[in-house]
């Protein structure tokens, strides 16, 4: 098996991977030290691979997470703006994890390297099937988004099928990564896809609003205090359902519960408007095209093929054809609605 990246892929990333390879512990270490911090135990290295995202105990007994940005991916003004938004969030009293301010700055630089320190939120995994967890959740949800539709992001991305869709399919057909004897059935679901998502993502259907972005169950930590909001990395303007539609697991029954759920809290302190609820296949059909892309534009950092030896196997993108047929499919069905159908 030959694993080795197109020399597209290697174009993309060859900076961030070489960037990479120079953060050495001893180069973390004397980062977080030039911020007064001095770390007492090891760094754990917490499951992240866009970033390089490590916790730590300091001298002073504080859990910390030290946050190392990926290279030439954001600006120092996308970067900013993330920090601020989760400040003010918090000042609204949203469980958010937020970063530290030391002499002034919450972005800081060494050797090249911008990074973060955030208090640890700590807390065990937030449990989906746990509909008291959910409420709870959508509550919060509803707080977050009854503040963001104030403002708007200056610097941030906004969703869109171009963004979402259009650019990975572009970068796919250049990378070499799908295999030669399955691109045609592979292009094709994709192509087939993305204009039915098309169709049915209207902007002037739905309210564009600051949002998490990427808020899936492994970014809430569960804590004695309620849920935790961490990782606002992927912070960009868009429908407020995709911050609600992530949670949503299992059969069609399944789902209409926990939406249930999700939306008695949620409105509590935000009004969500349901014709969003049709962005949901859309949104789950760009962000499995978004996924194939992102794996191959980082496959030329070495993290990505020690941990994902798969993708670059015939069987990975037989298995993607199929969940794009499966997925062709689902967009064609009536979506989620809280309305009884007779």
């Amino acid at each position: 098996m030959n694993i080795d990246p197109p020399k597209a892929a290697m174009e993309q990333d060859s900076g961030s991977a070489f960037h990479y390879q120079a953060l050495t512990p001893d180069l973390i270490l004397t980062a977080i030290e030039t911020l007064g911090v001095y770390p007492e135990t090891g760094l754990l290295a917490l499951n992240s691979y866009e970033n390089r995202v490590y916790q730590f105990r300091c001298d002073r007994g504080q859990r910390y997470v030290v946050k190392f940005y990926r290279p030439e991916r954001w600006t120092d003004a996308q970067i900013q703006e993330e920090h601020d938004f989760a400040a003010a969030l918090a000042e609204q009293e949203v469980p958010i994890a937020t970063p530290v301010i030391i002499d002034g700055k919450s972005l800081h630089e060494y050797q090249g390297f911008r990074f973060a320190l955030f208090h640890s939120i700590g807390g065990r995994a937030f449990e989906v099937d746990n509909l008291d967890q959910l409420e709870q959740v959508g509550r919060f949800i509803g707080r977050i988004h009854q503040y963001s539709q104030q403002a708007d992001f200056k610097y941030r991305d906004v969703m869109s099928p171009k963004l979402l869709g259009e650019e990975s399919l572009s970068w796919l057909k250049s990378s070499g990564h799908i295999p030669a004897s399955l691109e045609l059935p592979y292009f094709t679901v994709v192509e087939q896809i993305l204009e039915k998502a098309s169709a049915l993502w209207l902007p002037e259907s739905y309210r564009s609003i600051r949002l998490h972005g990427d808020l899936h169950p492994s970014n809430i930590l569960w804590t004695p205090d309620g849920p935790g909001f961490v990782d606002l990395d992927d912070a960009k303007m868009g429908p407020a359902v995709q911050d609600i539609w992530m949670m949503l697991a299992g059969d069609r029954p399944q789902q209409l519960l926990q939406l249930e759920v999700i939306l008695e809290g949620y409105e509590e302190f935000c009004e969500f408007d349901s014709r969003e609820l049709k962005l949901i296949e859309p949104l789950r059909a760009m962000r499995m095209l978004h996924y194939n892309a992102w794996l191959s534009r980082r496959w030329g950092d070495p993290a990505f093929p020690m941990n994902f030896p798969w993708f670059a196997e015939d069987k990975y993108w037989e298995q993607q054809i199929l969940a794009f047929k499966e997925q062709l499919a689902a967009l064609d069905e009536p979506p989620l609605s809280l309305i009884p159908q007779y």
